[in-house]
C-alpha cells in the first residue's frame, strides 16, 4: 500500500491519500480521542502522540498536529497507523458517516436554503476537499449564512479569507438575499 501525502493551507494539517476509498459517502470529523470511539481508524490515529484532530473524506484523511510537534517526528507513525488499519480489514467507522449539511429544508426560507446547499455542494465543497477539508451548511437567518468548517479548514489561517472573499462573494452573487457568511463551531 502506497499512501501519498499533501500539504494543506493549514500548516498544522496534512492530507493523507491511501489510494482507496476511506468513506463511501459523507465525512467524519473527530476533534478528540473521546470523539473517536466509533472509529477504529481514528482511534489508531489518536494513539499517535501529537495528533489533535482527524477528518475523513471519501478518499482522504487529514490529520492535525499539536503546536510544538514536528511533522518529521509523527508522520511515520501516522502512515503506519493508516496502513495498519487498512490491512486489518476493520471498518473506518462503526455506524453511518455524517451526510454533511444540517437539515433546514422547511420554513419560509426553504428555497433560499436549498439554493445555498446546492451552491455549496457543486462549487465550494469539491474545492475545499482538495485542500483536505469540508464546509457544511449550519443555518440561515436574516440574510446570514452559518457554515461549519471541518478538517484542514478548521483553524486554517486562510479560512476567514476563504469565507469572506470566496464563499460569501459566490453566495451573494447567485443569491441576492445573502448578505453575510459566518463560521460556527462544532
Amino acid at each position: 500500500m502506497f499512501i501519498q501525502t499533501e500539504s494543506t493551507p493549514n500548516p498544522a494539517t496534512l492530507k493523507f491519500l491511501p489510494g482507496q476509498s476511506v468513506l463511501g459517502s459523507g465525512t467524519a470529523d473527530f476533534l478528540s480521542a473521546e470523539a473517536a470511539a466509533s472509529s477504529p481508524l481514528a482511534r489508531r490515529l489518536f494513539a499517535v502522540e501529537g495528533v489533535e484532530a482527524t477528518f475523513f473524506g471519501t478518499d482522504f484523511i487529514t490529520v492535525t498536529k499539536g503546536d510544538g510537534i514536528e511533522w518529521d517526528h509523527i508522520k511515520p507513525a501516522i502512515l503506519g497507523a493508516i496502513m495498519e488499519h487498512f490491512q486489518s480489514g476493520e471498518p473506518v467507522i462503526e455506524g453511518a458517516a455524517d451526510a454533511g449539511h444540517a437539515a433546514h429544508d422547511e420554513g419560509p426560507d426553504s428555497q433560499i436554503v436549498n439554493q445555498i446547499k446546492d451552491l455549496l455542494d457543486t462549487r465550494v465543497r469539491p474545492a475545499v476537499a482538495q485542500d483536505g477539508g469540508d464546509i457544511t451548511f449550519h443555518g440561515y437567518e436574516n440574510g446570514v449564512v452559518y457554515l461549519h468548517m471541518q478538517g484542514a479548514c478548521a483553524g486554517c489561517p486562510s479560512s476567514t479569507l476563504t469565507l469572506k472573499m470566496g464563499i460569501e462573494n459566490l453566495l451573494r452573487h447567485y443569491i441576492p438575499e445573502v448578505v453575510e457568511v459566518r463560521p460556527v463551531a462544532a
